[in-house]
């Protein structure tokens, strides 16, 4: 009788973290004016990299998930007959053969700054608790003696990835897995793993929990201590939460009863900051004072979003390396860069090194191929907002602080420019001039009702045009 009391009350606990949360909690804005100042820096950026990579690369399975006894079909192990615990230790194994003797992350920042990325996200530590630094609080890291890569001059990962894209004047953030199934503290080795949360009652051995906030605290001081720079913080596994934060998707992902995981934010941020003033933090889909914007994930919003947001998407299909992962095409991308910052975000695109610490060939063209188009129509894409109606057809617009606009005409795929370009909902102002990027001289237009039509002279049309074409638009009336 008292287990069955047991189990109502922790139901009851459940539903009342849910009813107050079904909705998705307001945004809560930032207030320390260096950190706003820096969430208004990033909005100009506009397009970043984000890197996964870690010892899972060396079987080309999806990164971390394998370990987790959650949604089997999806995860894709490695040795899927393998009892459980085999396949554990099998997978942590792979944390001291990991040996990426090609790594040259200058390579990869060279190629990012090609593209026009401004800014990299880079994975500190993911769910499997593996970390690509040098921490002093566990030896389940790249640097440790008995790893095969730690005796080479480049073994702390994440330091080198920093320095090297800094270099090329790309702003670096660190991400950073909030939960750790390699620690003692998180999986406890006296209970197997249930799902991707804590597995043992925090209620009943706080001590264990506590260590597991210090453990977390520490880890994320050494990152904000000992690697440069660093202007975004940006936190996953956001199960690791507050109960009284638990959403109703929050609590769609979990298989067990929703538990306190608290591991103190506010103390958190506030260290971080005390090392890395004006540090962006991200606190991913843990709506609240510690997201200083939201991350929806592989996805475009339908509309503009009212707070500061942030698409982030793969290059190929994965995040982690797959030998033979296929890429979206170069058209494909740009689209979906032009409708993200028309619509007021910022594009974080993916990329997973293999075990050798190479990139595949497909995401070097891939990147030449954006950032051939950057070089002519960046202006359209930096530092702009979004300007309503957003779009018209295939006609993206974007607003320089400056009161100039620039129309985006999404070409399709093998299309010629046409002779002419039609859109509603903007209209340029008395004596305004538009001009092609990448073209010579002004272009003529009219306006008739709502509607606008600019003219492209058949010699700019005979130009090679690819992807999109972007027209500045000097001054626009108040609509």
């Amino acid at each position: 009788m008292r287990k069955l009391w047991m189990a109502l009350g922790c139901v009851w606990l459940a539903v009342n973290a849910v009813s107050a949360q079904t909705e998705e909690p307001p945004y809560v804005p930032e207030t320390d004016p260096v950190v706003v100042q820096k969430l208004d820096e990033w909005q100009d950026w506009k397009f970043g990299m984000i890197i996964h990579w870690g010892p899972y690369s060396q079987w080309g399975v999806v990164e971390s998930w394998s370990i987790c006894p959650e949604d089997e079909e999806w995860i894709g192990r490695k040795y899927p007959k393998m009892p459980y615990f085999e396949y554990l230790q099998k997978y942590q194994a792979l944390g001291k053969t990991f040996n990426p003797t090609a790594f040259a992350p200058e390579k990869w920042a060279k190629a990012a700054k090609e593209a026009g990325m401004k800014y990299l996200v880079f994975t500190t530590k993911h769910h499997d608790g593996y970390c690509m630094f040098d921490t002093k609080q566990t030896d389940y890291r790249v640097t440790a003696p008995d790893v095969a890569f730690s005796k080479n001059p480049r073994a702390n990962i994440a330091k080198e990835v920093f320095e090297a894209f800094r270099k090329e004047g790309i702003h670096a953030g660190a991400y950073f897995s909030k939960p750790d199934w390699h620690s003692d503290a998180y999986w406890w080795n006296y209970f197997p793993p249930r799902d991707r949360n804590v597995n043992y009652d925090v209620k009943k051995y706080p001590e264990r929990w506590n260590q597991f906030k210090q453990y977390t605290y520490n880890q994320i001081e050494e990152l904000m201590t000992g690697y440069g720079k660093l202007e975004i913080l940006w936190l996953d596994g956001g199960w690791v939460r507050p109960l009284k934060q638990q959403t109703k998707e929050s609590l769609s992902w979990s298989k067990t009863l929703p538990q306190d995981q608290d591991i103190d934010m506010g103390r958190i941020t506030k260290m971080a900051r005390s090392h890395q003033p004006g540090l962006i933090v991200v606190d991913r889909s843990v709506h609240g004072p510690y997201e200083n914007y939201r991350t929806p994930e592989q996805q475009i919003p339908e509309k503009p979003l009212a707070y500061p947001w942030e698409t982030c998407m793969t290059m190929a299909n994965s995040w982690s390396y797959v030998p033979d992962d296929k890429y979206k095409p170069v058209g494909k991308l740009i689209h979906n860069l032009v409708d993200i910052v028309a619509k007021g975000g910022n594009y974080l695109l993916n990329v997973g090194p293999g075990p050798d610490g190479e990139l595949h060939k497909e995401a070097y063209t891939t990147m030449k191929g954006i950032g051939d188009w950057m070089k002519v129509n960046s202006a359209a894409i930096y530092g702009t907002r979004a300007i309503a109606p957003y779009k018209d057809g295939k006609v993206c617009f974007t607003r320089k602080k400056d009161g100039s606009v620039y129309a985006i005409y999404l070409l399709d795929e093998q299309e010629r420019l046409p002779a002419t370009i039609v859109f509603k909902g903007l209209k340029p102002a008395r004596g305004a001039s538009l001009q092609l990027l990448g073209g010579s001289g002004k272009l003529m237009w009219k306006t008739e009702g709502d509607t606008v039509t600019v003219h492209i002279p058949e010699k700019l049309r005979q130009q090679a045009w690819n992807h999109a074409v972007a027209i500045r638009i000097s001054a626009v009336d108040k609509m």
